[in-house]
């Protein structure tokens, strides 16, 4: 049974920083693209970053050079370091496995934790 586990989230000051981590379990790492994607009320959830297990990233424009993402595949667990948060990353923020760094579909999906930034 694959298991994604989002921690980190919470309410921070614009300006502020939050790391975000993904501990998974069930599937073979290794095999799997990472990604954090984010849904804010009333839009669609959009992909904010996402790795490959050699390390190759990607980052959506709207937090090129404000977040980081990584991975550690000793322990089954990917990051996303969130610095200068704005209140427009407010967001319910996901973690995904999936089978390529710019496939659309996903495989697994985590619970989501949510992330606010106050102004």
């Amino acid at each position: 049974q694959v298991q994604l586990v989002e921690s980190g989230g919470g309410l921070v000051q614009a300006g502020g920083s939050l790391r975000l981590s993904c501990a998974a379990s069930g599937l073979t790492f290794g095999n799997y693209a990472m990604g954090w994607y984010r849904q804010a009320p009333g839009k669609e959830r959009e992909l904010v970053a996402a790795i490959r297990s050699d390390g190759t990233t990607y980052y959506a424009d709207s937090v090129k050079g404000r977040f980081t993402i990584s991975r550690d595949n000793a322990k089954n667990t990917v990051y996303l370091q969130m610095n200068s948060l704005k209140p427009e990353d407010t967001a319910v923020y996901y973690c995904a496995a999936k089978r390529g760094l710019y496939t659309h579909y996903v495989d697994y999906w985590g619970q989501g934790t949510q992330v606010t930034v106050s102004s």
